[in-house]
């Protein structure tokens, strides 16, 4: 018998929102394997992208994450270095959000489905046969 799965641990895991079983990407978030969204979960057929184009609203989302990390990392700098040179907080932030991109593109797909879709529920009819 199959355990649930919490909402926030399926994100964590890169899981479906609809069965929380099947993976939602080819690839980890950080590797030599280009992460790739799979079209439709391997486990119940849930197709991801609902319509044509769905995903450019993760834009919106991933914007909003790397504003929140461009704010947070640049308190950071400053708690640390007590620094008022721009260059030092350019350099940083744009390293810092070239390296988080492959973590923005994921999670902001994550959240989009997760919690800024209505049409998407999840059924735990699908944890009563798990077999993945």
């Amino acid at each position: 018998m199959a355990t649930y799965k919490s909402k926030m641990r399926a994100m964590i895991e890169a899981r479906c929102p609809q069965c929380r079983i099947g993976r939602m990407f080819i690839g980890g978030t950080y590797g030599f394997k280009k992460q790739r969204t799979n079209d439709v979960c391997p486990y119940c057929g849930l197709e991801f992208e609902i319509e044509p184009g769905y995903f450019y609203a993760a834009m919106y989302v991933s914007y909003a994450m790397a504003v929140l990390e461009v704010i947070v990392i640049g308190m950071l700098i400053y708690l640390v270095t007590s620094s008022e040179s721009p260059w030092l907080y350019s350099a940083v932030i744009f390293v810092m959000i070239v390296l988080l991109a492959p973590f923005n593109y994921r999670y902001s797909r994550l959240i989009l489905l997760f919690y800024l879709t209505p049409k998407i529920k999840y059924h735990p009819k699908y944890e009563q046969d798990e077999h993945v």
